[in-house]
């Protein structure tokens, strides 16, 4: 059992658990069934932090099944062995060297060193960035609704939000809220802080504790800050150009909602999959924009999926090295290491590989058009959940598929959240060990 073995299967486990809760009756709203299938592939979207929906959440689900919901966004935000190892420390247990091998695997970190205690810090973080973005968005609903209904909209979201998961229990998602500040900022704040991953977090925590502003922060910190700033500007620049003047999103609106709205979309792609205006209503443009968001996703080790904002960043610094034809990888002024630069490039080709594969599989079994099958592999892929649905559609355009098609994707977003090299190796290695010999090296012209 290695540590992608334990945590392939971890996974698995609870996306199966998930889905026999979300096909028990008692997890359908009143005088509504839920097909396995349907229940299987909800389960996966919310473990997976995706948010694709087949079924319309508020209408299809009972309270009952809407918490399992939340609750299953909550454990695959935090991660199978998280919660395994947070039972572990309230039981007062010892939480052993072949437990602290799993997590490194499953946290993104350099080393064991510490790591029971980043695990604590992982839970502090949560809680407190969950329970503030509740209390706003608790108050903020509490104009519309009852204290009770407020009160659960606002956890509700504030999981969802920080998880990266983009369920709402809106039938719109949150298109209804389109220019309210309050809404927006709040979930799109929870959204950046749960993707830019507890790492970075960790680390501008200990500047900020230790009052010392020339507290150095590590290469990865600063390339996943420096990587998400530059995608969300550039983002909601290129948006609010494109869109600027579509009749059927920015057009009608006023400036400040058509900024925030832009906004709001240039930072959902980054694996949250929440919505303020009709994604299947963009231009081919911004929706191009988007598959090339999702698919560069969140940070290592936060609750986002994609290849991630260091992997993008790596693979950017490295192309501009060889246009300059420099034999060094430089960021920020440290050099890259070539088992650093080889792991992004495998990761990047292994995910392009995939969504390709999914893309025209979808476009083989259920005869949609290309543009549409590709972003909603590369949503399930990034862990996203945006749709480019049909007139009228609540749901994603998966809800149309066959079940082979449902399962594909359910697949995809497996994939997506647990990793492409993850599932690879937990699947393929067999154990084999390093030969004893080398081939002889011979020269393969590029380029």
């Amino acid at each position: 059992m290695t540590p992608a073995r334990v945590l392939f299967l971890g996974f698995a486990g609870i996306i199966l658990f998930g889905g026999f809760l979300l096909w028990l009756p008692v997890s359908a709203a009143p005088g509504k069934s839920i097909a396995f299938i349907d229940a299987l592939f909800t389960s996966t979207s919310a473990v997976c932090v995706t948010g694709l929906i087949v079924l319309d959440t508020p209408v299809d689900f009972s309270f009952f099944g809407q918490v399992v919901i939340m609750l299953l966004i909550q454990a695959g935000g935090l991660g199978y062995m998280t919660l395994a190892s947070m039972v572990i420390i309230l039981l007062r247990r010892r939480v052993s060297l072949k437990d602290q091998l799993v997590l490194q695997e499953a946290l993104n970190v350099f080393s064991m060193e510490g790591i029971v205690r980043f695990v604590k810090r992982i839970i502090i973080i949560t809680v407190l960035i969950e329970s503030v973005g509740a209390l706003i968005l608790t108050l903020r609903w509490m104009s519309e609704f009852s204290f009770k209904k407020a009160l659960f909209l606002g956890v509700f979201h504030s999981v969802s939000a920080f998880n990266n998961a983009g369920f709402a229990l809106f039938s719109d998602n949150l298109s209804q809220y389109v220019g309210d500040p309050t809404i927006v900022l709040v979930i799109t704040s929870n959204i950046i802080i749960g993707g830019i991953g507890y790492l970075v977090i960790s680390e501008l925590y200990e500047r900020w504790h230790t009052g010392n502003r020339a507290t150095y922060l590590s290469l990865h910190a600063r390339m996943a800050l420096a990587v998400t700033a530059i995608l969300i500007i550039g983002g909601t620049a290129i948006l609010f150009l494109f869109e600027l003047d579509n009749p059927k999103t920015l057009q009608p609106m006023g400036f400040f909602p058509q900024v925030l709205a832009s906004y709001f979309q240039a930072v959902t792609p980054r694996t949250a999959g929440f919505n303020t205006i009709d994604i299947g209503a963009m231009t081919e443009e911004a929706q191009l924009i988007l598959i090339v968001l999702m698919f560069i996703g969140a940070s290592p080790g936060g609750t986002g999926g994609g290849i991630k904002t260091t992997t993008f960043g790596v693979l950017m610094a490295t192309l501009y090295s060889q246009i300059r034809g420099k034999a060094d990888v430089i960021f920020l002024k440290r050099r890259l290491s070539l088992d650093t630069i080889t792991k992004a490039f495998n990761v990047a080709a292994a995910a392009f590989l995939l969504v390709m594969a999914v893309s025209l599989f979808l476009v083989y079994l259920e005869k949609e058009s290309l543009l549409h099958v590709m972003f909603e592999a590369t949503s399930a892929f990034g862990t996203v959940g945006l749709s480019m649905a049909k007139p009228g559609m609540v749901t994603s355009i998966s809800a149309l598929f066959s079940s082979l098609g449902k399962f594909l994707i359910i697949l995809t977003m497996f994939a997506g959240r647990v990793g492409p090299l993850t599932v690879g190796s937990a699947m393929l290695s067999l154990g084999v060990s390093e030969p004893a010999y080398r081939y002889p090296e011979e020269k393969v012209l590029i380029g």
